[in-house]
């Protein structure tokens, strides 16, 4: 008897935990539901959630909460910052743009709150090896103050080289910040490399740090802006990391990348940018003084119009995506576009092919080999179908493609650290810098048409002739695209 008493309080407590569990389930898949997400994302993880519960429910709690609405900074501070940008109201300012670009001008003001700025000057890097003499000698002579934020810095020379610098500007009485990424620099992190930093007075903050188990969802929210601010007149973007590799190369060849130097107003919006991650981070909010005033460097384009829009997973709107979406749109010519990871939501895709097939010239450069296996079958699995849309596609095989840059019509162009995948317009923190200018077009078109001279042209008889072994890893990675 007493035996059956315990063998049916058993059956009642494991009754009770599945369907406790079961309860658990439907109140996830509920909450998946209920934040209006992309529907094939919300697919993935109820499928996940049913086919793997205890996995699926871990999975989603590390990675698969969404922060979007999540303020970054408060009204009151905001408003605070934005006096120190000092702008014009944009009618004032965009006056002999064409209607393309007033549209692009107005959506990412709309969108990011992306103030206009004129008068710039603007010099582009596709060597790392100039971006980072140049970014090094400017820090050299910093007076002021030094705002720095990159994804990755590295413990190799070049890291050691810029953890150098600014020891010395700080020891000098230049205020030095350093913002790096949590998950980007961990080996650089794990081997203290920061600590000579801290204790010569340079202030260091790692973004979202990950603690187990109350911060462990950050893992998937990434920091990946490459951003500097020098006393207020000089500043740097791009997608250039501070790693060796970006200057030697690596053992497959070299390691491609574009970046610029920035000087003149627009200036004030990097530092703007910096300023809302900086205070993101429970720190003081500042407010150093922005000169605005170009600097005088040589070989710069001069006059540009530029904005610089900021990204991340708590926009409204999913700044990047739209602002992609409208230069696509609005295209009447070309639309060339490098990228080192090709996973395009589904909106993005038709609109590529869309112009295509109206006979705008599209061109997508990417890596014939990127240093992530996944990433590179799941990128070439969308090759075929823009073949047959007649996008012209090149791999680059001289190394690794890195640069994140595009090229619209002959007045419209982008470039920074957002990668035309999922992850940067959903789920990384990035900054690109929008430029309204044919000289600026020019230039990022003659690195380009250099960059094409290195690539396969690929045509789609050649590439129906991959082996179904491949075809099959293309397809598998490509279920991972949106998480990946």
């Amino acid at each position: 008897m007493q035996f059956d008493y315990i063998t049916l309080d058993w059956e009642s407590i494991r009754w009770s935990l599945m369907m406790a569990y079961g309860v658990l389930i439907l109140c996830v898949i509920g909450i998946v539901i209920s934040e209006n997400r992309n529907p094939l994302k919300a697919l993935g993880w109820i499928m996940a959630l049913l086919l793997f519960p205890v996995g699926g429910i871990i999975l989603y709690f590390i990675f698969g909460r969404s922060i979007r609405n999540v303020r970054m900074i408060s009204r009151r501070n905001r408003r605070r910052l934005l006096k120190l940008e000092n702008t014009l109201p944009l009618p004032k300012l965009d006056k002999g743009l064409s209607a393309e670009n007033r549209q692009r001008i107005r959506l990412a003001y709309n969108i990011g709150g992306a103030n206009l700025y004129t008068g710039n000057q603007i010099k582009i890097f596709n060597n790392g090896e100039r971006h980072f003499e140049e970014l090094f000698d400017d820090l050299r002579h910093a007076r002021s103050y030094i705002n720095l934020q990159f994804y990755i810095i590295a413990n190799d020379s070049l890291g050691r080289r810029l953890r150098d610098i600014l020891v010395e500007r700080a020891q000098a009485g230049v205020k030095v910040r350093v913002i790096y990424d949590y998950i980007g620099s961990f080996d650089a992190r794990r081997l203290d490399f920061f600590r000579r930093m801290k204790e010569n007075g340079v202030e260091v903050h790692s973004f979202f740090r990950l603690s187990f188990p109350s911060h462990v969802n950050r893992v998937n929210w990434r920091n990946h802006r490459k951003v500097v601010v020098i006393d207020g007149n000089v500043g740097y973007i791009g997608g250039m990391n501070v790693a060796d590799r970006y200057v030697r190369g690596t053992g497959r060849g070299k390691w491609r990348d574009t970046a610029a130097r920035i000087s003149g107003p627009g200036v004030a919006a990097l530092q703007y940018n910096f300023a809302v991650d900086w205070k993101f981070m429970g720190q003081p909010l500042l407010c150093d003084p922005v000169s605005g005033i170009p600097d005088g460097v040589k070989d710069c384009m001069r006059g540009v119009t530029l904005q610089m829009l900021a990204s991340g997973p708590n926009d409204r709107w999913g700044n990047m995506t739209l602002l992609f979406y409208k230069a696509i749109s609005t295209a009447r010519r070309r639309i060339w576009l490098q990228t080192p990871y090709f996973l395009p939501s589904d909106g993005l895709l038709k609109a590529l092919e869309s112009v295509s097939l109206a006979g705008v010239d599209v061109r997508v450069m990417m890596p014939m080999s990127a240093d992530s296996k996944i990433l590179t079958y799941a990128s070439h699995s969308y090759i075929e179908e823009c073949l047959l849309a007649g996008v012209k596609i090149y791999l680059y095989e001289a190394g690794m493609l890195h640069s994140k840059v595009m090229i619209v019509d002959d007045d419209f162009s982008t470039l920074g650290s957002t990668n035309f995948d999922f992850r940067s317009m959903e789920h990384n923190f990035e900054e690109n810098v929008l430029l309204y200018s044919a000289e600026a077009n020019e230039a990022l078109t003659r690195g380009f048409e250099a960059d094409a001279s290195e690539c396969k042209r690929l045509k789609l008889a050649d590439w129906n002739r991959r082996s179904r072994a491949t075809r099959a890893l293309e397809s598998l990675c490509r279920l991972l695209s949106p998480i990946l």
